[in-house]
């Protein structure tokens, strides 16, 4: 089996570590902006050849992980240049912009938007993680706009994964992960921030800071180039999403302020449900 791999960061390459390990035989493809990146990949073995116009025409998947804004015109050229037994399935964690841009273009078919719930704050192909994809959750988009045959042969690469699969719209999509991801992000981000904006010495933050505070602002460390990206295309949702959340901390801030010890106590006690809704999910 052949495959390419468009963006060798976290995800392409965990993507092609996990591939290799339930297809022995395989062929894979790499292409990365950023030469290192490529470089490093071909010598490490997590690619093997450097993707091209002509090999790229004979593969059995072609995997689009690139940050979102670029996704659309990639798969575009790649499914200009594709046989007509090639599947492009891209990664990005936005799907309604995607979806809109492709919906028109006649090799639609050959075309499986997904959003693999995988990773980690880490990027780069340095960062690769051997059986990311493994039991996952995959979020695939407009399915039954995926030539049949082509789906089925997707399915079963992910099932090969034990990823369990959801169907969504795109937009109700967008939406979720707004609250459920990206709010998550941007809360990490500036809670970094308001720390480096106080000035405290590098060897406070390291002595004082607990796990709560390394456990919440983990995911500060993830790519600007990434994220950025997606908090500009999912842009609508986020702002719904953070002014919700603007709304909450000035209600605590209140409390706090005027010591209702009382309210204050109800709300996160009623904010406990969090912990029994997450243990059932774990526990699936």
């Amino acid at each position: 089996m052949k495959i390419g791999i468009v963006g060798i960061g976290l995800m392409g390459g965990s993507f092609a570590l996990d591939f290799r390990s339930k297809n022995k035989n395989s062929i894979i493809f790499g292409l990365d902006s950023n030469k290192k990146n490529l470089d490093y990949s071909i010598k490490n073995k997590i690619v093997d050849e450097l993707l091209s116009d002509e090999n790229c025409r004979n593969l059995d998947f072609l995997i689009i992980s690139v940050p979102v804004h670029n996704i659309s015109n990639i798969v575009k050229k790649y499914l200009n240049s594709i046989s007509k037994n090639t599947l492009v399935i891209d990664l990005g964690s936005t799907k309604k912009s995607i979806c809109e841009s492709l919906k028109n273009h006649p090799k639609r078919d050959q075309f499986l938007a997904t959003h693999p719930i995988a990773g980690t704050e880490n990027s780069g192909p340095r960062s690769i993680v051997s059986g990311l994809y493994f039991n996952s959750i995959n979020i695939i988009c407009e399915s039954h706009k995926t030539r049949l045959d082509l789906l089925e042969k997707a399915l079963k690469l992910f099932k090969s994964f034990k990823m369990k699969i959801i169907k969504m719209d795109p937009s109700e999509h967008d939406k979720n992960v707004a609250y459920l991801s990206h709010l998550s992000h941007i809360s990490s981000f500036m809670l970094a921030k308001t720390i480096l904006g106080k000035k405290l010495l590098k060897k406070n933050i390291f002595d004082l800071a607990g796990s709560g505070f390394e456990s919440t602002v983990r995911l500060a460390k993830s790519s600007p180039e990434t994220w950025t990206s997606i908090f500009n295309d999912n842009k609508s949702n986020i702002t719904e999403a953070l002014n919700e959340y603007i709304d909450n901390l000035k209600d605590i801030m209140s409390l706090i302020e005027s010591n209702q010890k009382d309210i204050l106590f109800d709300d996160l006690k009623k904010i406990n449900l969090i912990r029994e809704i997450l243990s059932g999910i774990k526990t699936k």
